[in-house]
């Protein structure tokens, strides 16, 4: 049990489990930080090259450096992290890195060239879940050794198998996957040639501001600082607890339990916006709340019924009313902060012209459909509002609530009818989310590529060659102008409707200072959180 006496005594070499004494009443010892999150979405733990959900992406954010990052005050700029220069080849396919001197790892090893080939190496060999983000290059188990190298003690040298956009190339490598672990410790930890993958999900070998004590699956995460930092962190302890209500959260945070809360609803956030004793963070994050339409269904074949949709739905109600604070109106698959997006808004709620626009696509009587939704707030009151706004203009949608995995499954599966989702970007550059929504090349059940546009049944030859072309432009001013005309040009005819983009909240005690949020959860953070 984490009781508020262990935490006292608790100091750089404590174990901690998981909560704390209920009954008491006073403020965290000034050298923890205490957070209260959700944090039982983890499956790939803390390993980078396994690492795919928010809270072990945040920690891996905050244990490893990488090649480069970007600016935190200007996400279309790249800045160096380890990396203190680059250059790209004429031809676009060499990228070679100059790495910075004296960078040590927790243990006081230097960190050199031949870890960052290692870390990237080992992503594309072992190929988990996220290791896609470097495999798309071309990359695979039997050339990455040579296509990947140290050709100095801190000069990194990347070649690509063909040409892609370089922006693509270098934003792919600020993601969780580009880490740099240390190659000797994840060596000498391996079982069975797994490169350290096991070691490294409850260990940390990393040269970033904090290192990983111990991790309890849907209980508790706790670092500590890295005496060797090149950003001394200004806490030396960390523990991130899980709890999983908001309440809760809001509980712990007022009785003095938590430092923290990450995840307080609305409502909570209107409570406490007023207290003095309160602070409040936030950060337009990545994450996306769409409608997906199933194009094999025949209405959701006629563009004129996908835009009568995106007329008849009033999005500034639903984020007013329903998700104040937490979720802001955006209506395009790039979301705000992310290169390359446009803010547009052509879509409000306009009954009647979403009546003319049902009558033109064929359907002047509007139709019956069933809506999936997440069966949890505030996903339950959103399904409320658009079902009442589709009634409105003749569209009767049969509410289906199912647990975010099942509401998930079925889409992938491509057995749904219309569905609520969310929707996170897997790195920054515009083209996860292009590809995802616009990219169909092949409809078939055989598919390889089932993203949201296959899931959705939506083949649109022009979009489909605009994401390879867009992938592949070498001038960035190009790039970025045909991911502006593939935004109008699916917002007029794509059966996806975005409604809302997250922001991300923190809620901090009186005297927590320095929170640095992130676009995504890799890019938060920790080194300059303060208590006073």
């Amino acid at each position: 049990m984490l009781t508020r006496r262990n935490l006292l005594v608790a100091t750089a070499a404590g174990v901690a489990a998981s909560s704390f004494d209920p009954s008491a009443d006073a403020a965290t010892p000034a050298n923890i930080l205490v957070m209260a999150k959700a944090i039982d979405s983890i499956v790939g733990a803390f390993d980078p090259a396994q690492s795919y959900e928010t809270a072990n992406n945040e920690a891996c954010g905050n244990i490893y450096r990488k090649l480069i990052i970007p600016d935190p005050a200007d996400a279309n700029k790249l800045v160096g992290d380890l990396a203190e220069s680059w250059q790209i080849s004429k031809d676009g396919l060499v990228f070679t890195f100059q790495l910075r001197r004296g960078v040590k790892f927790d243990n006081g090893n230097e960190l050199a060239a031949e870890d960052a080939a290692f870390s990237l190496q080992r992503v594309v060999k072992l190929n988990k879940t996220p290791g896609f983000i470097l495999t798309q290059f071309g990359w695979n188990a039997d050339n990455v050794e040579r296509m990947i190298r140290a050709t100095a003690d801190h000069t990194l040298e990347l070649t690509l198998p063909v040409v892609q956009a370089p922006t693509f190339v270098l934003y792919c490598m600020s993601a969780t996957v580009g880490c740099v672990v240390e190659k000797a410790r994840a060596l000498a930890n391996q079982v069975n040639n797994d490169l350290g993958n096991e070691w490294l999900k409850t260990h940390s070998a990393g040269s970033g501001s904090y290192r990983l004590v111990e991790w309890q699956a849907s209980d508790h995460i706790i670092l500590e600082a890295n005496p060797h930092a090149a950003v001394k962190p200004r806490i030396p302890r960390i523990v991130i607890r899980h709890v999983a209500e908001p309440a809760s959260q809001l509980l712990l945070l007022q009785k003095g339990d938590a430092d923290i809360a990450g995840n307080l609803n609305a409502d909570q956030l209107k409570g406490v916006a007023k207290n003095p004793d309160v602070g409040i963070t936030k950060v337009d994050q990545l994450n996306s709340l769409y409608l997906g339409l199933n194009a094999s269904l025949p209405q959701f074949q006629k563009i004129e019924v996908r835009q009568a949709i995106k007329m008849a739905i009033d999005y500034d109600a639903i984020a007013d009313n329903i998700t104040p604070n937490v979720w802001g109106v955006w209506q395009t698959f790039l979301p705000k902060g992310s290169p390359g997006s446009i803010s547009d808004r052509p879509f409000k709620k306009d009954v009647a012209k979403a009546k003319a626009l049902l009558a033109a696509g064929g359907y002047p009587d509007g139709f019956d459909i069933v809506l999936d939704y997440y069966a949890h707030s505030p996903y339950a009151e959103i399904a409320l509002a658009i079902q009442h706004d589709l009634a409105a203009v003749g569209i009767k949608a049969q509410l289906l609530a199912g647990e975010t995995k099942q509401v998930t499954t079925k889409m992938r599966a491509r057995q749904h009818q219309m569905t609520l989702m969310i929707w996170f970007p897997d790195y920054l550059d515009p083209n996860s989310n292009a590809q995802a929504f616009n990219a169909n090349p092949d409809d078939s059940d055989a598919a390889k590529l089932k993203l949201p546009a296959w899931r959705c049944h939506f083949f649109d030859k022009e979009l489909t060659e605009a994401v390879d072309r867009a992938v592949k432009e070498l001038d960035p001013e190009k790039r970025m102008e045909i991911y502006a005309k593939m935004q109008l040009d699916a917002m007029e005819r794509s059966p996806f409707v975005f409604l809302m983009q997250s922001s991300e909240v923190w809620t901090t005690r009186k005297g927590v200072t320095g929170v640095q949020l992130g676009l995504m959860p890799d890019y938060t953070n920790y080194s300059g959180i303060a208590k006073g």
